[in-house]
């Protein structure tokens, strides 16, 4: 057998036993770029998130546009003479929104997604021991470590700073809202929904301790 049949020989074995080509990162990012798969995908992304600060921004505008309305315990509307601290936050969602939140604080809390303090963004909300009593106080986060709310008996919906120290040390946590059916109703525990539309109550000592 000659010199030039065996290399002949090698070449095509070595061919066969070699592992097929795949297209390397470089070559499929190309391909998806050339295909607007890249492109497609970044812009629904951008689409999304413009979508959700918009949304942020039109909840916390009309939030503001409710400064100065006088609170009201079991008040859910200017009609009613104003506003509780929960029925100004479902107000709100469900005029922004259209989405229902449960009617007091606590049900709110167990109804929304937990997040943590840092993660705050407008829109989400924080809640307060005001009562002695986990979850008893309710307000919006508007950024910069700011919440709108209705404060107490006597007083009007307003704008504090979280990093007071009044609030800072009642700060209970912060949910984040997010639709749970397709009837933009949020979730609220079986056990909450006998007293769904039962106010926060407000005493007298509360009212006192509030005005810091």
């Amino acid at each position: 057998m000659s010199k030039w049949l065996l290399i002949f020989l090698f070449v095509c074995a070595s061919a066969q036993a070699a592992p097929p080509s795949s297209p390397g990162t470089d070559t499929m990012d190309n391909l998806l770029g050339n295909n607007g798969v890249i492109t497609q995908i970044g812009g629904q992304l951008d689409q999304v998130r413009q979508t959700v600060s918009d949304k942020a921004s039109e909840l916390v505008a009309n939030a503001m546009g409710f400064l100065g309305v006088p609170y009201k315990y079991g008040g859910t509307s200017t009609e009613s003479g104003g506003f509780d601290c929960s029925g100004f936050v479902r107000t709100i969602y469900e005029q922004t929104l259209g989405l229902v939140l449960p009617r007091r604080a606590s049900q709110q809390a167990a109804a929304t997604e937990v997040i943590k303090r840092k993660d705050l963004q407008p829109g989400d909300l924080v809640f307060f021991n005001t009562m002695r009593r986990a979850f008893s106080h309710v307000g919006i986060y508007i950024g910069n470590g700011k919440f709108i709310h209705a404060p107490r008996t006597g007083g009007e919906i307003r704008v504090e700073d979280m990093d007071l120290r009044y609030w800072r040390s009642r700060f209970d946590g912060a949910r984040r809202v997010e639709t749970a059916s397709s009837d933009n109703t949020a979730t609220v525990p079986s056990e909450s929904r006998s007293a769904e539309l039962v106010p926060d109550p407000v005493s007298a000592s509360a009212a006192a301790a509030l005005m810091h």
